[in-house]
């Protein structure tokens, strides 16, 4: 499993920003290499949003769900706001953690 943050900085429209990913989360949801996703706002500074989609690889993501029939619809919902992605990065679990 790998971990995909995106950081977006979104400074107007927060509502029109998260609709476009309501949208766009049914894609992922009909996706069989994704495993999970969850969309977070910043509390200090409410522009800023980072979503965390659990992927079966980075293969799986980029090979599988970008050539799939998936991705059509998931990047047309989300395409406006392409340009405030701040960073795009995948991530490989470690064996540090926790949780209550």
């Amino acid at each position: 499993m790998i971990v995909e943050y995106i950081r977006y900085r979104v400074p107007s429209d927060p509502a029109a920003f998260e609709a476009a990913y309501d949208r766009a989360c049914a894609s992922l949801r009909d996706s069989p290499q994704c495993l999970a996703y969850e969309l977070t706002r910043c509390e200090e500074a409410p522009e800023h949003y980072v979503l965390r989609i659990e992927w079966v690889s980075t293969e799986a993501h980029l090979q599988g769900f970008r050539r799939g029939p998936e991705f059509g619809p998931f990047f047309q919902a989300i395409r406006p706001y392409v340009a405030q992605i701040e960073e795009m990065r995948h991530y490989a679990p470690t064996a540090l953690v926790w949780r209550r």
